[in-house]
């Protein structure tokens, strides 16, 4: 769980091969940039404000970046008409956690589940073609450790009937993310894509700000004073970054597909529930009936975006 993404590709060399990081301005994302363009890449910062990521323009000028709303499924399908030639790798980072209040999008999808998942979905799908033309494109879907937590609600997705609840929604979104991976595989891994999704672990970014203080206090995380703490088992974001780094580049995944990992390795298949373990992919994330459901009931949507 210590390795960084640097580590990750001490001896790897990606000159030549085109990536996509999804949030890749701040946070995980951005030490998935550096240590992917450090190694060579071209990398391609798909963020929803393409100023904040100047510092890591500056850094290394095999990098672009790009306005993308996940959450606008018009900004997705412009982003992929624009692209042009192959792509070798898409890490699908970007996402938001515990929205205080129920919000939608055009489409009328919750938009932690929109953000999260749907937008992503919507991306890959646009830029099938682009990965078909790469030599051994990846997907990399990075999810979350509440996948444990809870399945797919197929009979209420949109919180429409059932009280919206922040974490229940970003639970949902995450185990949504896992199934994505789950999707991919199952049918383009023909085709030569493969798709693998991960979880980072714990980890300081502004993904959290939306966690109320009890709950950050619960963790360790905080004190009684507001202050940010840094619990044993949290990681650094370069630390973070490893495992999708390690997906989207490393040779040891070479016709590695539709599984998920964490800390640098395949997890272990559990039964999730409501005390969620420190570890492991939950067994409805990973069901092949729920992904191929979740792919059917997402795609006219996400077909009519791109």
């Amino acid at each position: 769980m210590r390795t960084t993404a640097a580590e990750v590709l001490a001896d790897v060399g990606l000159a030549g091969r085109r990536m996509i990081v999804t949030g890749g301005a701040s946070g995980i994302g951005a030490e998935t940039v550096r240590a992917l363009a450090g190694a060579g890449a071209h990398v391609t910062i798909a963020t929803r404000n393409p100023a904040i990521a100047k510092p890591l323009l500056e850094e290394f000028p095999n990098t672009e970046a790009v306005a993308v709303d996940l959450g606008d499924l018009g900004s997705v399908r412009a982003f992929c008409e624009g692209w042009e030639g192959p792509v070798d790798a898409v890490v699908a980072n970007a996402g938001v956690m515990m929205l205080p209040t129920r919000e939608v999008t055009a489409q009328g999808w919750e938009m932690q589940l929109a953000i999260n998942y749907l937008g992503h979905f919507a991306l890959v799908l646009g830029l099938h073609s682009a990965l078909q033309a790469a030599e051994k494109p990846r997907v990399v879907v990075v999810s979350s450790g509440a996948q444990r937590l809870g399945g797919f609600d197929f009979d209420d997705p949109q919180f429409e009937r059932r009280p919206y609840d922040p974490m229940a929604a970003y639970v949902q979104s995450k185990t949504a993310d896992v199934l994505l991976a789950v999707g991919i595989s199952r049918r383009w891994a023909a085709e030569g894509i493969i798709a693998n999704s991960c979880e980072p672990g714990w980890i300081h970014t502004n993904l959290s700000r939306h966690m109320d203080k009890a709950t950050m206090q619960a963790m360790g995380a905080m004190d009684d004073e507001g202050n940010l703490l840094t619990p044993d088992y949290f990681k650094t974001p370069e630390q973070g970054a490893a495992t999708p780094v390690l997906l989207a580049a490393s040779p040891l995944l070479d016709g590695v597909t539709g599984r998920h990992f964490e800390d640098n390795h395949e997890s272990e298949v559990v039964v999730g529930g409501p005390e969620m373990t420190m570890s492991g992919v939950a067994e409805w994330s990973i069901d092949p009936a729920a992904a191929d459901r979740l792919w059917d009931y997402a795609l006219p949507v996400a077909e009519d975006a791109v």
